[in-house]
């Protein structure tokens, strides 16, 4: 298994993660089934930050990099769609797409889909910040790792923005 180090040396040689990312599929857990009979809500951003975690290590911010380079990355806003259930033996795989990027942060979105079907289940909507483990506050990514991410959402613009970018959580007007 990666550790996900990023060295300037190892981020020549990593290819850049597609547009949009598609994480590997994955299963829904017995014990992740609430008794509504559908997956609870709270697995939803389980699976969606394993998906994250995957695209990490091909951006060079896996734990390699807090290990080594002692920085990583902390969601600091995020904005979760329930909009069709999950159940116990669906596939889901989900989509990620960097929407922007500065300094300092990531702006991301994922769809949850089924993964054979292709439907969409939930979105989430996040603001990651990058750590300086060091002194744990928010602090610039190195130069390398920004080109990096600057290039992915580059290449993520090509692609049509994904639907519900941008919600909020209000009651609808009257």
């Amino acid at each position: 298994m990666t550790t996900g180090t990023a060295t300037k040396d190892s981020l020549k040689d990593m290819p850049l993660p597609s547009a949009p990312f598609l994480s590997s599929v994955m299963q829904i857990e017995p014990q992740w089934i609430d008794y509504n009979g559908h997956l609870n809500m709270a697995y939803y951003n389980v699976m969606m930050d394993r998906a994250i975690d995957e695209m990490w290590l091909q951006l060079g911010i896996g734990p390699g990099y807090m290990k080594e380079r002692h920085g990583s990355t902390f969601t600091a806003e995020c904005h979760v769609r329930y909009l069709r259930e999950i159940h116990l033996g669906d596939p889901v795989q989900v989509s990620v797409y960097l929407l922007a990027t500065d300094e300092k942060r990531i702006h991301t979105f994922e769809e949850l889909r089924h993964a054979t079907e292709g439907w969409i289940s939930a979105t989430s909507e996040n603001m990651t910040v990058h750590i300086d483990m060091n002194a744990r506050k928010v602090a610039p990514f190195p130069s390398d790792i920004q080109a990096r991410i600057r290039s992915v959402v580059e290449k993520h613009a090509t692609v049509p923005k994904p639907e519900g970018t941008g919600r909020k959580v209000a009651m609808p007007s009257k």
